[in-house]
């Protein structure tokens, strides 16, 4: 009963392998199952049948299962653009789309080019070719002959679809004429959504004659249309040709179910329902007395039926998977912690403490002969255990630890989250599931046949949240014999997740737990290693202990996985069977010993083990590393308290009185802090000293104040607590004499012309200074960049030589780390602290590169840059844009004059093949023959076979012979790699190779290696590989080794529809909100580097952008309140306080 509805077939072809007759549900195949038998009395008359209840309720289970399969099939159909169109048969589809004023007048027009997209998204994209033609009076077409599809063609025919516009009448004979006419279609698709201007028996007989001797069907599709003639003409149409019939109308829902596919399956409903309705009147006793043995026979099977099947089931339990896609790779928390852990964020306490701990010095003393350690540190800094069990001295600084909790206070939040995050949805169930490539070993032993709804229902929260981003997976169920889903490893598309979750719900349990032999399915598996394929976790989802003993098991795992990185990891889920008279052991072993047994199972090969029951998680190794890391945490943060604890012991004591603890001075404490002259008392009755005297002149005249300098009086120690006194002055003249006095004991660090002059008192000596004016920085101007707009065919690398950001000028690191605006501390040895400039606040300061400096490019300089980063940013998009275009998206740039590309024609590019010749054919013409480049084709698999013995001119008779031979390629056979490129080596006229291949050569790579090193060493010929379709790790890094030691490129067809539609929206949003798109990550070299470029513009743009920000929110000085300080003579800026 089981059928895949997206298979492409229709529901004719479909019913050929599902219909009533094919699973024998009629009701003929209901009376063979029963037998005749005598009447009961001479009364009765006729014949009595007789059936078994099992077989009955089996017949009437099958008929209900293979409605509900119809109905499932019917929803399908009215998915997406199968909704509106149909179901598109065939791979060389002509499409007809009626234009008229009809069809696309009166608002219809928006609706309908939207469904035409859809169509093309979802259905024709996956076609071989395409025709396109609108007709209305007259007949359009997009392209004179079909089309190869592909992303090209694709947006030709959506920019199609946005341009037909009305268009006069309904010629359909016409449009019919001519669509007959064009070579190469298999399948004609006519959307008609008004009346033709013929008549429907016109059509119908010109088609009859038309397609006489041809199989082209003509499948039609009623769009919005309410005329009943129209109809019938398309239904009759379709009729005539062999196609099919599809209505589409926004009105009136019952139309929709009168298609042909549709109809085909209401018609097996209905006759499914017409045997149930049979089996009804026989247990209402129709039939004699066939009712009687059917109801005894019912209440014995019910007692044979396990109880699984009276277990209460979750709402929509067989309903399909809903799946949800998972945005990141998870990681297992001891990899998460050691990006997230306290070491890698350098948080470990004795990280933290390393620059301010000490170890005891300890040195000989000749004199007293022995060693003596030294015991100041001891008293003065605090004792503490270092994590290598030795003893240091450590400086506590208190602003530093309390800032050092806070930091870990914030991490163990993080932490929460992660063991919050760990004990949610499926993670709850089977913990994170980590690897690529996964195998599920799900127990299926006769203990767990009370829980088998609990153990599909977790793996379908299983399946739907955490398998869709993984590489391949399997399902195996285990019991006395194992089974497998399939032989070998499954992509996890939406197909197979849906087509597994059937499988899990027709599991059974019963039997042991024969756990070896679903190891060994697991990892013996013959496709898996012909495909090179290796499975990296497997994943046991088990109740008990297995079968086999677990030194057995041990071994066993040790072996099979010499040479591969297999992990198994174990989930155990904790069940308990009851009676009415206790608990009853269901297992070979108690849940203590389960848990160790499987424990070690999973540390042997490297894997986790889980633990859960119904109530929560009992253990779990990754919410075990996390909490082992919460606790060391907490463990520093404790130490951190006895840190300052004991720096709170060793402060000095409050005097009371007056009067100290003559015990304190005894021992040695702790440096006190630092007196500052404003928490010192002045004198009750102080008088007039230097200072106070100057400031009284300098308000007596404030004419002069430019010209008049303070006196500055400083404290010549830390126990100076008085002001000197003033001497007498008598003049203006004398105050100055002695200023200038001060001056010579004390010289200027100011550069400048010094003078020595005498003064009038005394025989005291002034020194003049006058200073030098400092030049004004020199105003750069922003570079103007100008790049050619025409690309060069050069590798990115030699590109960028030249257009690069440091080229150009335009690194911003560079244009802001200038040596004149250094924000730099000055000591000052009188206050024994470092003191930052005076107009240090009024300069917007940034951090380059580890180093504070003030902004000196201006806002409107800025402005400027983001406008050249701009330009330059665009540039490098259209590069980018042109190096994922034609055939470069596949092999490259082709730089050099002579090269010969090798291409895999191995059986493993079977599927690939067509595409590869398409893509070859635009190589020739778009870059071999354009830019002049001789070339020679050769083709290995099994054999080697050139087109060319050596290269030729790309003439055009040679491409078109190129092309013509291209064509004939066929896959098949291995992948020779080595011998390819031997025979490459024996043209002496080339100057490079392209080797494109999607996998490892068939020998070692090692011997590849070494071999091409050899015949390469004198000839130095460039190899340049080409990784195409290729998944495999492996051999993406031979091919980078290979590339490498050749000095040639490595190039990887992967994500070039990301990278267009990130240029698109990049270009499209002007870069105002850049930072929220993400630049795919390229893995080929030309495009890697440009990536880089790009992102490192990207960044410079939102650098500059906070910069402006910066100046925006840094005061300016004419916007706060200023403030004069006499004592200095000098204009101090401050904030006036609202």
């Amino acid at each position: 009963m089981r059928a895949a509805f997206n298979e492409g077939q229709t529901s004719a072809d479909w019913l050929k392998t599902h219909s009533v007759e094919i699973f024998k549900l009629t009701l003929k195949d209901l009376l063979v199952k029963g037998a005749v038998t005598k009447p009961n009395s001479v009364e009765s008359k006729g014949q009595h049948l007789q059936f078994e209840a099992s077989a009955v309720n089996e017949f009437e289970y099958k008929l209900y299962e293979s409605i509900e399969m119809y109905h499932n099939r019917i929803k399908w159909l009215l998915q997406g653009s199968k909704k509106v169109f149909g179901m598109v048969k065939g791979s060389k589809v002509a499409l007809m789309v009626d234009t008229s004023d009809s069809n696309c007048g009166f608002g219809r027009l928006s609706d309908f080019r939207r469904c035409l997209t859809e169509l093309i998204d979802d259905q024709l994209h996956s076609k071989e070719m395409l025709y396109m033609m609108s007709f209305a009076t007259d007949t359009s077409s997009l392209w004179d002959s079909p089309r190869f599809v592909n992303i090209r063609v694709l947006n030709e025919a959506r920019g199609w679809v946005n341009s037909l516009e009305c268009d006069g009448g309904c010629n359909l004979l016409s449009a019919l004429k001519a669509v007959t006419r064009v070579p190469d279609v298999d399948s004609i698709l006519l959307v008609l959504g008004s009346c033709p201007d013929q008549t429907s028996e016109v059509v119908i007989d010109y088609i009859q004659q038309l397609i006489v001797g041809r199989d082209i069907p003509i499948n039609t599709v009623a769009y919005d249309c309410n005329n009943h003639l129209t109809n019938m003409t398309l239904r009759n149409l379709a009729e005539v040709s062999g196609g099919r019939y599809h209505v589409y109308t926004s009105s009136s829902v019952e139309q929709i179910y009168s298609g042909t596919d549709i109809m085909l399956l209401l018609r097996e409903i209905k006759q499914a329902q017409d045997v149930i309705n049979k089996i009804q009147e026989m247990r209402q006793g129709m039939l004699g007395d066939a009712l009687v043995n059917i109801l005894n026979e019912i209440s014995l099977e019910v007692q044979k039926l396990p109880q699984s099947r009276f277990l209460p089931r979750p709402p929509n339990h067989t309903g399909a998977l809903t799946i949800e896609d998972q945005p990141f790779h998870p990681k297992s928390s001891d990899d998460w912690l050691k990006q997230n852990g306290l070491k890698a964020k350098k948080l470990s306490l004795y990280q933290v403490m390393a620059p301010n701990a000490f170890a005891p010095v300890e040195e000989f003393i000749p004199i007293i002969r022995k060693s003596v350690r030294s015991t100041l540190h001891e008293k003065a800094m605090t004792q503490f255990e270092w994590h290598d069990g030795s003893i240091r001295n450590v400086h506590v600084d208190p602003a530093q630890l309390f800032d050092y909790q806070k930091q870990l206070g914030a991490l163990v939040k993080l932490y929460e989250k992660r063991v919050d995050w760990l004990s949610r949805d499926s993670r709850r169930l089977f913990g994170t599931i980590i690897e690529k490539r996964i195998v599920m070993m799900i127990d299926l032993s006769a203990s767990n046949i009370n829980y088998l709804i609990h153990i599909q229902h977790s793996l379908r929260i299983l399946l739907e949240q955490q398998l869709s981003n993984k590489q391949s997976f399997n399902v195996i169920g285990f019991g006395s014999e194992a089974h497998c889903w399939r032989p070998c490893l499954q992509e996890p598309t939406e197909k197979n997740l849906q087509s597994v979750w059937k499988w899990i719900l027709g599991l059974e349990c019963g039997g042991s737990r024969n756990f070896m032999a679903a190891l060994r399915l697991a990892m013996e598996t013959e496709d898996d290693h012909k495909r090179m394929t290796v499975v990296e976790g497997i994943y046991l989802f088990t109740s008990g202990i297995p079968d086999q003993l677990p030194d057995v098991i041990c071994s066993y795992v040790e072996e099979a996985a010499v040479g591969q990185v297999t992990k198994i990891h174990t989930i155990l889920f904790n069940v308990d069977d009851y009676d009415s008279n206790g608990a009853i052991p269901g297992r070979y072993a108690n849940i203590t010993q389960t848990a160790e047994c499987l424990r070690t199972l999973a540390h042997v090969s490297g894997g986790r083990f889980h633990w859960f029951r119904e109530t929560g998680i009992i253990e779990s190794d990754d919410i075990k590393a996390i909490l082992s890391e919460m606790d060391r945490a907490v463990n520093y943060s404790q130490k951190c308290a006895m840190l300052l604890d004991s720096v709170k012991k060793r402060m000095p004591r409050p005097k009371e009185n007056g009067v100290g603890d003559s015990k304190m001075g005894e021992e040695l404490k702790m440096l006190p802090k630092r007196p500052t002259s404003g928490k010192k008392a002045l004198p009750t009755a102080p008088r007039h000293t230097e200072l106070s005297r100057a400031r009284i002149n300098c308000q007596d005249n404030q004419e002069h104040e430019e010209k008049v300098k303070a006196i500055g009086w400083r404290p010549v120690s830390a126990n100076h607590n008085l002001i000197p006194t003033a001497c007498p002055v008598s003049t203006k003249k004398a105050t100055t004499q002695e200023t200038s006095a001060k001056k010579v004991a004390t010289p200027s660090k100011n550069k400048g012309i010094k003078e020595v002059f005498y003064t009038e008192y005394k025989n005291e000596v002034g020194l003049l200074l006058q200073r030098e004016h400092r030049r004004k920085r020199k105003y750069k101007p922003i570079n103007h960049p100008i790049i050619p707009d025409r690309e060069e065919q050069i590798t990115t690398k030699n590109w960028l030589k030249k257009y690069r950001l440091s080229k150009l000028r335009l690194d911003l690191n560079k244009l802001i780390t200038g040596p004149d605006c250094c924000h730099t501390q000055k000591h000052i040895s009188t206050l024994h602290k470092n003191v930052s400039a005076k107009y240090c606040t009024i300069f917007p300061s940034v951090n380059i590169n580890g180093t504070v400096k003030h902004l000196q490019l201006r806002a409107h300089e800025l402005k400027e840059y983001e406008d050249q980063v701009e330009v330059v940013l665009r540039r490098y998009l259209r590069r980018l844009q042109w190096l994922l275009g034609s055939s470069r998206r596949v092999f490259g740039s082709v730089v050099e004059k002579k090269v010969v590309i090798l291409v895999d024609t191995s059986g493993s590019m079977v599927y690939h093949m067509d595409e590869l010749k398409r893509e070859l054919i635009a190589l020739i013409w778009e870059q071999l023959k354009k830019e002049n480049i001789s070339f020679n084709i050769i083709r290995f698999s099994g054999d080697v076979e050139s087109w060319r013995p050596q290269i030729v001119e790309p003439t055009n008779e040679n491409c078109n012979d190129a092309v013509r031979w291209v064509s004939t390629l066929v896959t098949g056979g291995n992948t020779c790699t080595l011998e390819a490129l031997s025979h490459a080596f024996d043209d002496p006229n080339i100057d490079a190779v392209y080797l494109l291949t999607d996998g490892k050569p068939d020998s070692s790579t090692s011997r590849v290696l070494q071999s091409v090193a050899s015949l390469n060493t004198v000839r130095c010929i460039k190899i340049n590989t080409i990784s195409f379709n290729c998944k495999d790790d492996a051999a993406n890094v031979f091919l980078k080794q290979l590339a490498a030691m050749s000095r040639g490129r490595y190039h990887r067809c992967y994500g070039h529809v990301d990278g267009d539609m990130f240029a698109h929206k990049l270009l499209a949003n002007g870069f105002q909100n850049a930072q929220c798109l993400e630049l795919p990550c390229f893995d080929g070299d030309d495009l890697h580097l440009l990536g880089s470029e790009i992102n490192l513009a990207r960044q410079f743009l939102s650098q500059s952008r906070t910069f402006r920000d910066v100046f925006a929110a840094t005061p300016k000085p004419h916007e706060n309140g200023k403030k004069l300080d006499v004592a200095s003579s000098k204009l101090v800026v401050g904030n006036v306080s609202s």
